[in-house]
């Protein structure tokens, strides 16, 4: 597999019409995200998705798959395909119509809609004579870190045996995933990406990627083809998704951008309905804008670290704050966290909890796995690591976060 921090586009001297199917793929494992504007938008037929668009999508996954790609894709619209199954019981019943936006209708239409959306991918795969397989997840299937192991061990396993793996969100049960609109998947598709140690994380959308402003109000606007970091001055150029029955849009992929980056997968955000957008991107020709992985591949356990970090209440579940000694010792030497360094607690955190590492300003550098509580750190704060056992009464060890469970940020 290649791995580069450099732009797609960069990698490769020339460029190959996106038909052409005998050039080298730049990508050998790669997670494609399908989200709700791009599926279910322009032209959708009885059924609730743009089937013209899904089975474009499902064509490229395929052609990468002949040319040896492991892909596999999040898609949304169960939510989309199941309120356009339930639109004549919408139509007869004004309750329906009245409760068509809050939470318990979408869990219902994405329980009616997940089964015939299958429906639909495995007829279209079927055409190519490529199997499928479902996978449903919630954030918390993530979290506990044997079932983020089952997860990745049973996605593994389809790819060895030459299934498309399916993901999709569990919104059913994921009532905060799904939000005051429709669910999105750009967090769950970066999970995915870390999950698997995929090559390229390939977000498809309604817009042909990053601009300077929002392009459908500000005709000024750029397209920014290569993002070296995704830091505040990215972020800022976020925007609002003017979408409906999406949740998410911009701020949402910056995010996905910024922890599949960080863990060194790089990442494209791309229109969804351009010829062979998926295929060219896997080739490493420039499409939509390329965010530029970190020099360095996180190892699994810090990738699974990294994730836990970003999902929701766990990531406000306690930070400690260090002094300028030890941001320099973690950030430029790679050492562990010492009691000395650490200048505050926050949080209510246990022992085994992740936790952020913040410096004076509040700036997140790192997260890790406490080796203490927030209260026994609190106690052994500014001490030598000799003063552990004397303090406290016992010991886990001379370091507050260890190396080996630190990734930073």
């Amino acid at each position: 597999m290649v791995r580069t921090g450099l732009p797609a586009h960069a990698a490769q001297s020339t460029v190959a019409e996106s038909g052409d199917s005998r050039q080298p793929l730049l990508y050998q494992r790669i997670v494609v995200k399908a989200g709700t504007a791009i599926l279910s938008g322009g032209g959708e037929d009885s059924a609730g998705v743009n089937l013209a668009v899904l089975s474009g999508i499902v064509r490229q996954i395929c052609q990468l798959r002949e040319q040896g790609a492991e892909v596999m894709l999040v898609t949304s619209g169960a939510i989309a395909v199941g309120r356009a199954a339930l639109a004549l019981r919408q139509a007869q019943d004004e309750r329906w119509d009245a409760a068509s936006r809050d939470i318990r209708s979408r869990q219902v239409a994405a329980a009616v809609g997940q089964s015939r959306l299958m429906q639909i991918y495995q007829e279209q795969f079927a055409v190519h004579g490529v199997t499928v397989a479902q996978a449903l997840l919630t954030i918390g299937d993530l979290s506990n870190r044997q079932s983020y192991l089952n997860v990745r061990n049973t996605l593994q396993g389809l790819l060895e045996l030459g299934v498309v793996p399916l993901l999709n969100e569990n919104d059913v049960v994921a009532v905060d995933e799904i939000g005051a609109v429709f669910g999105d998947n750009d967090r769950l598709s970066a999970l995915v990406a870390n999950l698997v140690d995929a090559d390229l994380l390939l977000i498809l959308t309604d817009i042909d990627g990053l601009y300077t402003a929002d392009p459908r109000v500000d005709s000024s606007a750029t397209l920014i083809p290569h993002v070296e970091r995704v830091d505040e001055s990215i972020e800022a150029l976020a925007g609002r998704h003017l979408q409906p029955w999406a949740r998410g849009g911009m701020p949402t992929k910056l995010d996905a951008a910024r922890l599949v980056t960080t863990s060194g997968i790089p990442m494209i955000m791309a229109h969804g309905r351009d010829d062979g957008v998926a295929l060219r991107a896997a080739r490493g020709e420039p499409v939509g804008t390329f965010f530029q992985a970190a020099d360095e591949k996180l190892e699994a356990r810090k990738r699974w670290l990294l994730n836990l970090l970003t999902q929701g209440s766990l990531a406000q579940r306690g930070q400690v704050t260090v002094d300028d000694g030890a941001v320099a010792a973690l950030v430029e030497h790679h050492r562990s966290l010492l009691p000395a360094g650490v200048r505050g607690v926050a949080g209510g955190f246990g022992r085994g909890d992740a936790v952020f590492v913040v410096d004076g300003s509040g700036n997140r550098i790192a997260c890790g796995i406490a080796n203490y509580s927030a209260e026994d750190i609190a106690r052994i704060r500014g001490l030598r690591s000799g003063k552990i056992e004397e303090t406290l009464g016992y010991h886990y060890g001379q370091e507050v976060v260890h190396r080996n469970n630190l990734a930073l940020l």
